[in-house]
């Protein structure tokens, strides 16, 4: 049998594992075309034309390769920072917030203002007290003014004609000689009224003394109203 002859070519440095896969095919080849009794004497070479490959396919394609890496290598340390920079902004976050809490539980809590209790209503303010004259004309008119407050009618005319007759405006004088006197109820005052009758018309309001002179005057006035009409219709002992 003669032997199977393989065309060769140059083969470079890097397309040596490919041409040896080459031959190792061939061989079976060869094996499989064995000579069975009535064929020919001899078998055909065969001829294999050689990869055409070059170094600068190879040059790319391990540049490609090594790109791809580096681009994978990049993406995964980009995400490993940008997974630490997550959990360090997490792990800040919740040592601010655990921070504020202990701050928090330290700091005092204010009471809340008191509510101003709310202003009481002013009180009215006092009238003013009318200020009269301490002699027979300021007696006379602050008798007036109450008489009038009471509705008891008199003037100032009629008052001052009486009481000069009475007492000449002395609200000491007393009269011990007549039969009230006599009685043991001397007239009294200004007006000179006698005790029981004072106190029977006493205006509310005046001193209880019957020499005081604008307690004399109201009271004797009252008295004449009920009697007379007013203290004006009176011309004479009452």
């Amino acid at each position: 049998m003669r032997s199977t002859t393989i065309g060769t070519a140059r083969l470079t440095k890097a397309h040596k594992l490919s041409a040896a896969g080459i031959t190792v095919a061939m061989g079976a080849a060869a094996v499989a075309m064995a000579v069975t009794p009535g064929q020919a004497a001899e078998t055909p070479s065969i001829a294999v034309q050689p990869v055409a490959w070059t170094t600068t396919d190879l040059g790319a394609h391990h540049h490609l390769t090594q790109q791809a890496k580096t681009t994978a290598a990049d993406a995964a340390d980009a995400k490993k920072k940008a997974d630490a920079a997550a959990k360090a902004k997490a792990d800040k976050a919740r040592a601010d917030k655990q921070a504020a809490s202990r701050s928090e539980a330290r700091t005092p809590v204010k009471p809340a203002p008191a509510k101003p209790a709310p202003a009481k209503p002013a009180a009215p303010a006092a009238p003013v007290k009318k200020a009269y004259a301490d002699n027979l004309d300021g007696w006379i008119k602050e008798s007036l003014d109450i008489l009038k407050s009471k509705n008891i009618p008199a003037s100032y005319e009629g008052i001052k004609r009486n009481v000069m007759r009475e007492s000449t405006g002395n609200p000491r004088a007393i009269n011990d000689w007549d039969i009230n006197a006599a009685n043991g109820v001397p007239s009294k005052g200004l007006l000179q009224i006698i005790d029981p009758t004072f106190k029977a018309y006493h205006v509310e309001g005046t001193s209880w003394d019957p020499y005081d002179p604008v307690a004399n005057i109201t009271a004797s006035c009252n008295y004449a109203a009920d009697k007379y009409g007013s203290m004006d219709n009176v011309n004479s002992a009452y």
